[in-house]
């Protein structure tokens, strides 16, 4: 059988021997491919999936050219939590299973989430920047925060991620309020007696600091939009560490420049490889990004290789109920 492993060039592991060694000793016979793609070659990946079994891909956009120029996939495995660059409704016609991975960032997420809220709210860029490029020495270049002991941080999605982060705001001593409307009782109950669950309107009036952890899904693309910017009355600190198409780009450098909100820190852009050289964001002194490094620790990767390639070799082998989170019913595709 053949596996492909693909994805943008800054978006590809460092060494893949983990995943290799994982899938050549778990599934007879495996052969794997490892293909950096890219837009404009797409027709040459197209001709390489022609014979491939499974897909291992975090970006690659898989619609229905993808599965008509590959008649003998199975299966594609996401090395992310994330999948919506899969149209899983094509995917259910095939017959393709989805698989995307768990838990294997939700500490780091969480805690590059609270090392950006901190260097907000001390306002690190402007001070390093003014230390770097001028050689001053001020420590009144800028107007000072209250202490972060003193805010309120609303949460945007309270799975996972979004609990692991209310846990470490508690212990930095912030008000801490989530809006959710997809969360269980149960995982609410870990966190209620510190986390106020509250409608959305409430939270962005009432937040000093905001941060984005919600999953992708149809209800909130571009969920972060001017009217939302417009109900942020407290001036806060925008944090997107989800998905960037939740976020409306053009609302947010708005917000910024009517001063509605007084800083933003962004893992994630509309697009997986933004024209940085080009992109209105980059270079202000009230923007933060980052190339979509929050998950990005040793730990992190070594678990998002050895799942993402296990759910292949257990699919394969007749374990499919062992494979983490089946997101298709239809997984039987016949070659």
């Amino acid at each position: 059988m053949k596996v492909l492993i693909t994805d943008y060039k800054e978006s590809m592991m460092q060494s893949h021997d983990i995943e290799k060694s994982i899938l050549e000793n778990g599934l007879e016979n495996c052969e794997v491919i490892v293909y950096e793609y890219r837009d404009e070659k797409r027709a040459e990946f197209l001709k390489l999936i022609a014979d491939v079994d499974a897909i291992l891909t975090a970006f690659v956009k898989i619609d229905r050219e993808v599965f008509e120029h590959a008649p003998k996939l199975q299966l594609i495995s996401i090395n992310a939590t994330g999948y919506d660059n899969v149209d899983l409704k094509l995917a259910e016609e095939y017959g393709v299973g989805v698989c995307p991975v768990g838990e294997y960032c939700t500490q780091d997420v969480a805690e590059f989430t609270v090392t950006v809220m901190l260097a907000l709210v001390r306002q690190l860029k402007s001070y390093v920047t003014d230390v770097d490029k001028n050689h001053a020495w001020r420590y009144d270049l800028k107007q000072p925060n209250p202490r972060v002991e003193s805010m309120t941080l609303g949460i945007v999605g309270l799975g996972k991620i979004g609990r692991a982060v209310a846990i470490r705001a508690h212990g930095l001593g912030m008000q801490i309020l989530a809006t959710d409307p997809f969360v269980s009782d149960n995982d609410y109950e870990k966190v209620s007696d510190f986390v106020e669950l509250v409608d959305p309107d409430t939270l962005l009036a009432n937040s000093d600091v905001i941060t984005n952890h919600m999953n992708s899904n149809e209800t909130n693309q571009r969920y972060f939009n001017e009217s939302k910017f417009d109900k942020m009355t407290k001036h806060p600190y925008f944090i997107n560490m989800g998905r960037g198409v939740e976020l409306q780009e053009e609302a947010l450098i708005q917000a910024l420049d009517e001063g509605q909100i007084r800083g933003t820190a962004l893992d994630v852009l509309e697009t997986e490889n933004p024209d940085l050289k080009h992109h209105p964001l980059v270079g202000r002194e009230d923007v933060l990004i980052t190339p979509h490094v929050a998950f990005y620790s040793q730990d992190a990767i070594e678990n998002l290789q050895r799942i993402s390639c296990q759910n292949i070799v257990d699919y394969f082998t007749g374990h499919k109920d062992k494979v983490f989170k089946l997101v298709t019913k239809n997984n039987a595709r016949k070659v």
